[in-house]
């Protein structure tokens, strides 16, 4: 029993550790990626005995920063929901990461260890309800603000998310019709098959419908632009227009955050989790026959490292489209929101659900 309660706190606490390590690395590329496109070297400053390594020490010189900064609390505010909205929108972002599978089990001891904090039987419904619940954080900070400009980015960003968050349903409808599970671990299993014996059978072949739905819909939960209307970087509307220093930080780590959650359950969902084409238990074994045998610990690192590509390249097309686009207006947003991801999810539901039929 303690070694089982052991090894749960050595997953939490490395599962922890990847997430908020990439988040840091992320407002790095962020920066970088942004520069690049608008030909600027970007953050190059901070520099450990002289050694800048093209600016990778920035994040960490911004973290000591943003910890000793002054922390204002507006007079006007409710003082204690003011302090507790940040916790809040960054726990419940946070803590969905621990149903998210990040490789094979592995033995270990006499002991098969899933990479994974928790295989929930409803870990599809739990990661849902925890990003849902991210939407408190939002509309107590613009309430306890007692801001107008505030309470407006507070109030966009509460109809923007729900109303996202049904087409974000419908999309993963299609797959667990697909794929009958609601768990992570099993979904990821289900997608190591092949189809017509050499095509990966990962959930965006099966579902490009679904996924095209999927991935408006998570840009749209991740509130960056061209999504950005609780935000508004553009504007002083914004849910943290009272918020500084530690606060503040807490705000702009969660958006990176949904965007290493939504980059997670985009690989989990529709690519195969840590699958890798044609690799068995044993070894690769490719469509046109043979393949070079593996040891089972190859294999593992090969899936892990499977995982961690895919997640970076889905959180780099993330940086790489809210810096290529501009954002919509309001109207817009929730047009696209209720007029067109709507419906193509109940659209790709019911396609889904003749095939399965007729099949």
């Amino acid at each position: 029993m303690l070694a089982d309660t052991l090894i749960v706190l050595v997953k939490v606490v490395l599962a922890l550790t990847w997430t908020l390590l990439l988040a840091l690395f992320l407002t790095w590329v962020e920066r970088k990626e942004s520069a690049v496109m608008q030909d600027r070297i970007g953050a190059n400053r901070a520099s450990v005995f002289g050694i800048r390594l093209f600016g990778l020490f920035q994040p960490f010189a911004d973290a000591i920063k943003m910890l000793f900064k002054e922390d204002f609390t507006p007079a006007f505010s409710q003082r204690v929901l003011h302090w507790l909205a940040p916790a809040l929108s960054f726990f419940f972002v946070a803590v969905s990461i621990v149903a998210v599978p990040f490789g094979d089990p592995v033995r270990l001891f006499g002991r098969t260890i899933p990479l994974q904090v928790a295989d929930l039987n409803a870990a599809v419904l739990f990661v849902l309800a925890m990003l849902s619940l991210g939407i408190y954080g939002i509309l107590i900070s613009g309430w306890a603000s007692s801001n107008r400009f505030a309470l407006i980015g507070s109030l966009r960003g509460a109809a923007q998310l729900i109303s996202y968050e049904v087409g974000l349903g419908l999309s993963l409808v299609g797959l667990v019709m697909v794929f009958p599970s609601l768990s992570l671990s099993r979904i990821v299993d289900f997608q190591g098959g092949l189809l017509f014996g050499a095509i990966p059978k990962w959930g965006v072949v099966i579902q490009p419908l679904g996924f095209a739905v999927f991935f408006l819909a998570g840009m749209a939960g991740t509130k960056r632009v061209p999504f950005d209307m609780p935000e508004g970087e553009s504007e002083i509307i914004g849910f943290y227009t009272e918020y500084g220093g530690l606060k503040f930080g807490l705000f702009m780590f969660t958006d990176f955050l949904e965007v290493i959650v939504f980059a997670a359950l985009a690989t989990t969902l529709f690519f195969g989790g840590w699958q890798v084409p044609w690799l068995l238990d044993g070894g690769f074994s490719f469509p046109w026959g043979g393949g070079p045998a593996l040891p089972s610990w190859a294999v593992t690192v090969l899936r892990v490292l499977s995982f961690n590509l895919k997640v970076l390249f889905f959180c780099w097309l993330q940086v790489l489209t809210r810096w290529t686009y501009p954002r919509f207006r309001y109207d817009q947003v929730m047009d696209l929101g209720w007029k067109v991801l709507v419906p193509l999810g109940a659209l790709n539901v019911l396609a889904t659900g003749l095939v399965l039929a007729v099949r």
